[in-house]
């Protein structure tokens, strides 16, 4: 996954106000006690961050 593809379904979940704002601030255990962003910097790749993010929220399978 494209992390332009991995923004714009961040964007399509949380809308464009809240995305960024989650990925900031909302620490995760299924990211190793990281945020969105972090885990991204440390080289996670975009497509194990959105699964993360799809599991802790229970996203459905058809919007993953």
């Amino acid at each position: 996954m494209r992390l332009t593809v991995f923004w714009q379904q961040m964007v399509e979940h949380f809308g464009a106000g809240y995305a960024d704002s989650f990925a900031r601030d909302h620490v995760m255990s299924q990211l190793g006690g990281r945020t969105v962003h972090e885990a991204l910097d440390a080289g996670w790749e975009a497509k194990d961050v959105w699964r993360a993010v799809c599991d802790a929220l229970d996203i459905p399978p058809e919007k993953r």
